[in-house]
């Protein structure tokens, strides 16, 4: 089973539970699994059948590009992250 680390502001679908160990091959069934056992979570990750916009999924080490067709292996480590872009211009150096 896939471990799935959810949230803070999620896990009052898990019960306070800050990781869950859910079943699937992919992570649309992924996350068909943790909506059966979790009801009312999949809105908040998914809209039109395709993760939210803004939502990452990072499955293992790397974010998907395969959206929820991405295969999972039976350890996968799954991350639900807020998606992050580039900005603009040179990039800016930071005073310590």
């Amino acid at each position: 089973m896939a471990k799935v680390f959810v949230s803070f502001a999620l896990r009052k679908y898990t019960g306070g539970n800050g990781q869950v160990n859910v079943p699937g091959a992919t992570l649309g069934e992924l996350i068909d699994n943790l909506e059966a056992a979790y009801p009312g979570i999949s809105g908040h990750l998914l809209q039109d059948g395709r993760l939210k916009p803004g939502l990452a999924a990072v499955c293992g080490h790397a974010a998907t590009r395969q959206g929820l067709l991405q295969k999972l292996e039976e350890d996968t480590e799954v991350h639900f992250v807020p998606a992050v872009s580039g900005g603009q211009g040179r990039p800016h150096l930071l005073a310590l």
